[in-house]
């Protein structure tokens, strides 16, 4: 699998691990527009394939339940085998990806992981350390299942992106076993 794949799809973060220990909490940010707390980068979970389908009004509602965090140059964001609860954002800094002790991509702002973790709970496949001080904003467990509840037609959307998502994959597996 490509590593841009790895990056974009996050083949390596199926579930949520320990979560980091940030250097400090932020107040929650009030997001009136699309742009992160450094305003560098643009906010966009609709970048995000399971957030793909989402209205703009379901992506605000996403950011604001999303809190920020900073973690540390050296620190681990999560790790490989260990199960958590939480997607991540990256605004701002790097972070490496480790798998089976193979550096296996680098996050920098606008990258995201954990997706997964939100639909699944599996234990994650990969390793996060921040190569850098990092930015991120982080989407838990029982806010992501607290939207879920309060809006049917974004679960709808949520299978609608999933769907797509497994659609994609078996036609590229189906592409790689003819060749």
């Amino acid at each position: 699998m490509a590593l841009a794949s790895a990056i974009g799809g996050s083949w390596w973060a199926r579930a949520a691990p320990h979560e980091a220990k940030p250097r400090h909490r932020h107040a929650a940010p009030k997001y009136d527009s699309y742009m992160s707390l450094t305003a560098s980068v643009p906010l966009d979970f609709g970048s995000v394939w399971l957030f793909s389908e989402c209205s703009r009004a379901e992506l605000r509602n996403i950011a604001k339940m999303s809190k920020p965090l900073t973690v540390q140059a050296g620190a681990t964001v999560c790790s490989e085998g260990e199960v958590g609860q939480t997607f991540y954002f990256v605004l701002g800094g790097r972070a490496s990806v480790i798998h089976h002790g193979r550096k296996v991509a680098e996050l920098l702002p606008g990258s995201y992981f954990g997706e997964l973790a939100l639909l699944d709970r599996l234990p994650r496949s990969a390793t996060v350390k921040a190569v850098t001080d990092l930015e991120l904003l982080a989407v838990g467990q029982k806010e992501f299942n607290k939207l879920l509840r309060d809006s049917p037609t974004l679960t709808r959307k949520l299978l609608v992106a999933t769907a797509s998502r497994l659609r994609s994959a078996d036609a590229k597996a189906l592409g790689a076993a003819v060749h």
